[in-house]
């Protein structure tokens, strides 16, 4: 009992410790759990419908993507440029698939696996034309060599005695096809879409017979018009109540043009070259006399001295051919004897400095056609096949046959030029590939390799052409350590003496630097003023920066060759634009301007009866225009402007009618018909109707700016991808 009565004694702190107890327990979830979200929300790439999008989602498709285009083009690697190029076609057919699976649904429009084996198994699909399995025959896409792969999938990647090669080769390509039967069944549903959107925009005859008279009766007029510039714009300045009542009107008819789909930054900037001073351009200069002085007194090869100089163009030990070389190069060798030096010289075309010493000029075919047989082995009994096989095949007999006693094809190989052009031929390759070029057709060549003995016999010799052993120094006038220490330091200076946007754009020029401005950036936008390794103030621009924000200085470029400094002017935020964008409201202005403008000149020209009294007005001008008809604006050649107004206002009167009154997008007009016929054309009423509903089907591609409005799509790929 005393224990207890103790126990009570503390009752109260016990509730307080165990309180604590469980608040830390329940703090440390917590915080765990804020910190869970926050690393799941930095993996968000985007959004489409309010569904997150995530790096590893995404960066799986991009990989998909990237195979399929590295299978096109034989497996090479994408430059930068195709890199970003297919990061944004990644994006968009993300975000087109999920609008389209996302209006299908609630349509309730599927594509099943029966059809889609069905399109498969008919090749109806063009995508399947893209594909490994086609016919050589009849270049069409062909079911039976896909079921043939797939049958052999299995087998080949279970097997152990398939070499990792062929299930490597395997394995890609059935990636590829996983991605185009993908597309597939996304093309079928797409088409089903379109389809049955197309089916609810119909002609009828009424309508076609309208179109028709629309294109083929053609008017002609005397026109007078009277430009709105005839009235200067500070005789007709905007109120701030006709230029919100102008918002209301255009926001509504202009949703696209007052919607912003995404947030956008308005930014100045300036953008300062490192370029190579002339004290880096004649370093470099007395660099490559040192390497010409090298080449001709022979202290060193032209291999050594090639790879020495680190020059762009590497040594190759057997003959190029001239289409080859830079063009720059190809343009000197001829000029050149044999062992002769031409340089340093500059080459503007691709800012370098170059040197060329000419080893040899030589004649080879461009092109070699041969046979060839191989043996195994280096030990005697493989030396006497050799010799036997040497024999025989001298002594004229056949090489298939000679061939099949060994179990080989000895198919004939083309060899040319451009397969080893520029290429680095290590002792043995070179060894071939002279051997090749330089026998004589009908020879019979041995040729020792690692692990054995090739039997070539060279069948044929084509295109004689010159061949250039040549050494070429070839390398890019690059700035120094001091020069961008100067332009840094001389720039940094800039920077810390103006601190604010206003200083920095009345201080630049007389600097000698450019302030430069972009609008409506947007963060799907993979460069700043298109310089590359901008990413950081991209990021920048769009994570931290606030209105009137200046940044650091950044280092960007190719080649680390531009500096960069970013002002942030304007943020435009996603939805509708406010009436103080600044943009939006020059805009709004000028369309009040234009109003008030055409309200003065229609005053003017109300009551007139005939052409004359409408030329009266100050800055008239009078034309004949020719070929109206409702279907298209007329183009008013003394206006430069079209009117499509104008076409509707000429196509409802009459011959000989004069109407006033007619305001345009450029000027107020007047005309009176002076003709009026019809072409000769003949109605095919249902070519019309076809016609028509054709055109419906094409103005749908409109509707996917629509969709995407609805889609409320967030693109933070600026975040993780250059």
């Amino acid at each position: 009992m005393a224990a207890i009565q103790k126990i009570r004694s503390y009752g109260v702190v016990l509730i307080v410790v165990v309180g604590l107890a469980l608040f830390a327990f329940i703090a440390e979830e917590l915080v765990r759990a804020i910190s869970t979200t926050r690393n799941i929300g930095r993996q968000v790439i985007g959004e489409i419908y309010g569904k997150s999008v995530n790096y590893q989602e995404f960066n799986a498709l991009y990989e998909e993507y990237e195979n399929a285009v590295k299978m096109g083009n034989g497996g090479q690697n994408l430059t930068e440029a195709q890199s970003i190029q297919l990061h944004d076609q990644v994006w968009n057919d993300l975000v087109s698939q999920r609008i389209i699976e996302h209006e299908a649904k609630a349509l309730g429009i599927e594509v099943s696996d029966e059809e889609v084996q069905y399109i498969i198994n008919t090749g109806s699909s063009p995508l399947l034309n893209n594909t490994p399995f086609v016919n050589q025959q009849t270049g069409l896409f062909d079911a039976n060599l896909l079921k043939q792969f797939l049958s052999n999938y299995d087998e080949v990647m279970s097997g152990s005695d398939y070499p990792e090669a062929q299930k490597e080769s395997f394995e890609q390509l059935m990636k590829y096809w996983q991605f185009i039967e993908k597309q597939v069944r996304q093309q079928a549903l797409v088409g089903k879409y379109q389809t049955l959107l197309s089916g609810c925009l119909l002609s009828n005859p009424v309508s076609a017979q309208a179109a028709f008279d629309a294109r083929n009766n053609v008017s002609t007029v005397l026109l007078a018009s009277v430009p709105y510039t005839s009235i200067k714009d500070t005789d007709v300045q905007p109120s701030e109540a006709e230029i919100k009542a102008k918002y209301e009107e255009m926001s509504k008819q202009y949703p696209d043009m007052f919607n912003m789909m995404q947030e956008a930054r308005d930014i100045k900037y300036i953008a300062v070259p490192i370029e190579a001073s002339k004290a880096d351009e004649e370093a470099l200069n007395q660099e490559l006399r040192e390497y010409a002085q090298m080449l001709e007194d022979g202290s060193s090869t032209a291999s050594a001295v090639v790879r020495e100089s680190r020059s762009s163009i590497s040594y190759n030990a057997f003959p190029v051919s001239k289409s080859s070389l830079p063009a720059d190069v190809a343009n000197i060798v001829d000029s050149l004897e044999a062992g002769s030096i031409y340089g340093p010289y500059p080459n503007a075309s691709d800012h370098t400095l170059n040197l060329v010493q000419l080893i040899s000029r030589t004649q080879m075919p461009d092109s070699v056609s041969f046979r060839r047989l191989q043996v195994a082995g280096t030990d005697d009994k493989a030396k006497q096949t050799v010799d036997s096989i040497m024999t025989v095949l001298q002594a004229g007999v056949p090489i298939d046959s000679v061939a099949k006693s060994l179990n080989q094809s000895a198919e004939e190989q083309w060899f040319t030029s451009a397969m080893v052009d520029g290429a680095q031929l290590n002792e043995e390759n070179l060894s071939y590939v002279n051997t090749v070029f330089n026998s004589p057709a009908g020879s019979i060549e041995r040729l020792d390799v690692t692990g054995g003995t090739l039997i070539l016999l060279i069948t044929d010799r084509r295109n004689i052409i010159d061949k250039y052993d040549v050494a070429v120094v070839k390398r890019t006038i690059e700035f120094s350590d001091d020069t961008h220490n100067d332009v840094w330091n001389k720039f940094s200076s800039f920077l810390a003496a103006n601190t604010t946007q206003a200083d920095i754009e009345a201080s630049a020029s007389q600097n000698g630097y450019t302030v430069r401005e972009t609008q409506y950036l947007t963060a799907g936008s993979h460069y700043i003023a298109n310089i590359s390794g901008t990413t950081d103030a991209l990021r920048w621009t769009f994570d931290k920066a606030k209105k009137g924000d200046i940044s650091e200085l950044y280092e960007c470029g190719s080649n680390n060759n531009e500096l960069l400094v970013v002002m942030l002017t304007d943020i435009h935020k996603k939805g509708m634009r406010s009436i103080d964008d600044a943009n939006l409201r020059s805009v709004l202005e000028q369309e009040v301007i234009k109003d008030k403008k055409a309200e003065q000149l229609l005053q003017q020209t109300q009551g007139a009866k005939s052409l004359a009294e409408v030329m009266k007005v100050q800055g008239a001008v009078q034309d004949t225009v020719s070929n109206i008809t409702f279907a298209a604006p007329v183009f008013v050649m003394q206006i430069a402007s079209s009117e499509p107004a104008l076409s509707g206002a000429v196509t409802a009167a009459k011959k000989g009618d004069f109407v006033t009154g007619v305001r345009g997008e450029n000027a107020v007009y007047a005309f009176q018909v002076t003709d009026r016929r019809q072409n000769p054309a003949k109605l095919d009423l249902q070519q019309e109707q076809s016609q028509q509903a054709s055109t419906y089907a094409r103005n749908l591609n409109g509707l996917m700016s629509t969709l995407v409005r609805g889609a409320k799509i967030v693109d933070n790929r600026y975040k993780f991808y250059q």
